[in-house]
């Protein structure tokens, strides 16, 4: 089967979205292949074609969106050798351009009724981010890993803040919004 095929693409799509209109009111794990087909208009033995189960049709969704975040994060980082908030261009922050693109799936996440699995695989996937690509390794005796959650909360809670908004500002106020933060935290840490 060609994953590339038209037909392919529209019926993962068709799942995917179904799968995620399913999340709002209910759980991964109360989802039958039935009920998605359904909500999909897509057939049992085509479901099977592509999916073993539910959990992997999610699996898969989860994978697309990890590597478009990762991509997004280190977007910063292909423009500069090293990332100082004073010379941080706000048009090179992905991050949030990232939520908009999949915010189905982040208003699920950020839902209050929602499985906190989603948000501790975003928490984690943020913090490994952070400690793979940061120059954390010049912080002498601070503890790298309170340091990580620290920031990964920060964005956590950036972006909970704009769920909570409805996602109602632009990717670029947000932006520019994260890129005053960081400077302003900059010139705070900074020595006089």
């Amino acid at each position: 089967m060609n994953e590339n095929d038209l037909r392919v693409v529209k019926t993962k799509k068709a799942l995917q979205q179904a799968l995620l209109a399913l999340l709002k009111t209910r759980t991964l794990e109360s989802i039958s292949v039935s009920t998605l087909c359904r909500e999909a208009v897509v057939n049992r033995g085509t479901f099977y074609l592509h999916y073993k189960d539910i959990g992997a049709l999610f699996d898969e969704h989860l994978h697309y969106l990890l590597k478009d975040l990762e991509d997004s994060y280190y977007e910063p980082y292909r423009h500069v050798s090293l990332l100082i908030p004073s010379h941080l261009d706000p048009s090179t922050i992905r991050i949030f351009h990232h939520v908009k693109k999949y915010q189905s799936f982040y208003e699920i996440v950020f839902d209050k009724k929602a499985s906190l699995s989603y948000y501790y695989s975003l928490f984690e996937k943020i913090k490994t981010l952070m400690r793979d690509y940061s120059t954390l390794n010049q912080l002498g005796d601070r503890d790298i890993n309170l340091l990580v959650a620290y920031q990964a909360n920060a964005i956590m809670g950036l972006l909970i803040q704009w769920g909570q908004e409805g996602f109602a500002r632009t990717p670029e106020y947000m932006n520019e919004q994260l890129t005053y933060f960081l400077r302003m935290h900059e010139k705070n840490s900074s020595p006089e």
